[in-house]
């Protein structure tokens, strides 16, 4: 702007007086590309290498839930969720809706899996 001479119009848009094209033909993305070179880092060095283990270690608890007790996969999917997002343990209302079919024995069997499986995932994403 300290290179533009303007002034308001009376419809309260701006009038350039200057030729200014040579302020835009060049203008400077360094900051910007800096910015999204970071971005891109990030990604590669931790966001994926993070997604790709929490995908290893879902399918690991899904495989050894599956041969544990047999439900549909959908099931087995939201009680990953609702024990992870629950600190390890079926959410009591959970418990007796979707999963009332499953006997306490099971039910522990279940969580331990889901521990075992996410425990070290969680300890990482913490350190890191």
């Amino acid at each position: 702007m300290d290179f533009i001479e303007w002034r308001p119009t009376q419809d309260g848009n701006v009038e350039v007086l200057n030729d200014t094209a040579d302020l835009y033909r060049f203008m400077d993305c360094t900051e910007a590309a800096e910015f999204l070179y970071r971005c891109v880092q990030r990604t590669v060095e931790q966001d994926l290498p993070q997604e790709i283990d929490y995908l290893k270690r879902h399918d690991e608890a899904m495989r050894r839930i599956m041969d544990t007790v047999d439900m549909p996969n959908r099931l087995a999917e939201s009680f990953i969720l609702f024990t992870r997002q629950n600190q390890g343990s079926l959410p009591k209302q959970q418990r007796k809706k979707e999963f009332k079919a499953l006997t306490d024995e099971e039910v522990s069997k279940l969580e331990a899996i889901v521990k075992d499986v996410f425990e070290n995932a969680e300890a990482l994403s913490e350190v890191e």
